[in-house]
């Protein structure tokens, strides 16, 4: 089954615990976190207090991406706050084979992933050591951004390579998933759905989270 990531950036932080709770009730299967510095992305979000934090509310999977440079440097902040898959930018990690090493020592799901123009192929010489590709389908940094069409063929891509070599990793897909572009990142072979203002936005939360579902169920 396709997993649903909703994506705390777009939640009210004003009443966090219980946006996640309301994501938990609609049948939510991770909590995904975007970290952001303000230097490798133009905007500024959270740090491990508010992984810490959202762990202490939730048994789901906490999904941490981090858009940050020197991501080395934090992975075990990450790790002691409570992530279960820590997913890093090719283009932040000049040392990507012993950043993934680093991260699966500590006991974490390890995640790539890579902005909208950078090549697919960088990832090849890493996919057999990871458990999980995300896509950027739209430029990281802020949420609310247009799906960007050309990252169904990447997607098509990462799938395609997954057969052929037997890789097991998961394709995650963050930027513009909604109740209309879910089904076409499915249909290209995506697993997990990162999904912000199309749940967060609505007046009835669960509902938003079902309705996903259910379109993607048929």
């Amino acid at each position: 089954m396709v997993k649903i990531a909703p994506s705390i950036l777009n939640a009210d932080f004003s009443c966090l615990g219980e946006q996640i709770r309301s994501v938990e009730q609609g049948g939510a299967d991770w909590i995904h976190l975007d970290i952001m510095d303000g230097h490798f992305v133009p905007n500024i979000t959270i740090g491990p207090m508010v992984v810490q934090a959202v762990r202490r509310v939730t048994r789901l999977p906490l999904d941490v991406h981090l858009m940050i440079s020197d991501a080395d440097r934090y992975i075990d902040d990450f790790h002691q706050a409570g992530a279960d898959l820590i997913t890093v930018h090719v283009e932040a990690c000049p040392h990507l084979w012993r950043t993934l090493e680093t991260i699966r020592e500590r006991g974490c799901k390890t995640g790539i992933t890579l902005n909208p123009a950078t090549p697919l192929t960088v990832l090849q010489p890493v996919l057999h050591l990871v458990d999980l590709v995300l896509i950027m389908s739209v430029e990281p940094g802020f949420g609310g951004q247009k799906f960007i069409p050309d990252s169904l063929h990447r997607i098509k891509q990462l799938s395609s390579w997954r057969r052929e070599h037997k890789y097991k990793y998961l394709i995650e897909v963050d930027g513009g998933i909604d109740i209309n572009t879910a089904p076409q990142v499915v249909a290209a072979g995506a697993d997990v759905l990162v999904i912000g203002k199309a749940i967060f936005s609505q007046a009835d939360i669960p509902a938003a989270v079902q309705a996903i579902r259910n379109k993607l169920i048929g």
